[in-house]
């Protein structure tokens, strides 16, 4: 085990992809909460705008997510894309192992990019905010669930490029899914005729993991009307959507050629 996960540090770490996506998903969220601590430097500092401000906004633009699932697609689907899947097995013949370095090293490094961006997110919050906000409920349980979050979306991205055997098809379900096919759904249970629709949303998985970040209860404002899971039930509807695309994935590639 050892010597795959020495394997995939290397060939992460050495890819400039990785860099160029963490380092850009960071510097994006940074952004993102600089504008909302420069237009609420005036506004009494509450935990929507800490949470929007420390996560640059990621509960309404998943920018590190979908930067991290990105690196999960790399890290099985370049094996396929440029032909070195047969020498990786040649080296590491053991198939699960392999998968879960990938999966560890992965979502390592998922947490390293998720806590740099929180902590120049803070340095620029503190810069309008003059000290430091409480950590108190909700928060407490926000920016643990952005790490899981964040962790999900990458390893939901390996085991899409696993699944499919290549990046394409994996990143064209990432960025579908939760834009076109979820909303999608939403809208259409509005429909009155559709509106038995309204109960499944909170088992729509992309949905679901949003609501680890939420700081308020939900409301529909003109929106569909459910009553949506908790944030950690929510959060397991993704984390079980995740692991049923793993499983198959995992199971295909002990039982597949390379």
């Amino acid at each position: 085990m050892s010597s795959a996960l020495r394997f995939e540090w290397v060939r992460l770490r050495t890819l400039r992809s990785t860099y160029w996506l963490s380092g850009i998903g960071v510097l994006i969220t940074a952004g993102v909460a600089f504008i909302i601590a420069y237009a609420t430097r005036n506004d009494p500092l509450d935990v929507d705008i800490t949470a929007q401000v420390l996560t640059g906004g990621a509960e309404f633009a998943t920018f590190i997510p979908v930067f991290m699932s990105i690196i999960g697609v790399f890290s099985t689907g370049h094996e396929y894309r440029h032909g070195t899947i047969q020498p990786t097995l040649t080296a590491i013949p053991q198939r699960s192992r392999l998968l879960l370095a990938k999966i560890v090293i992965v979502s390592l490094w998922s947490v390293l990019v998720v806590a740099v961006s929180l902590a120049v997110n803070l340095g620029l919050g503190l810069i309008f905010w003059g000290e430091l906000p409480s950590f108190d409920n909700p928060l407490d349980e926000v920016i643990p669930g952005y790490f899981l979050l964040v962790v999900l979306y990458a390893i939901c991205g390996l085991a899409l490029a696993q699944l499919f055997r290549g990046v394409p098809s994996a990143i064209v379900v990432l960025l579908v899914t939760p834009l076109l096919v979820e909303g999608l759904i939403s809208g259409l249970s509005l429909v009155p005729a559709l509106d038995w629709l309204q109960p499944a949303l909170k088992f729509l998985p992309f949905s679901a993991g949003g609501r680890l970040l939420a700081t308020s209860p939900y409301e529909a404002n003109g929106g569909p009307e459910f009553d949506p899971l908790s944030r950690w039930e929510s959060g397991g509807v993704f984390a079980a959507f995740v692991a049923l695309i793993l499983a198959v994935a995992w199971y295909l590639f002990k039982k597949r050629d390379a």
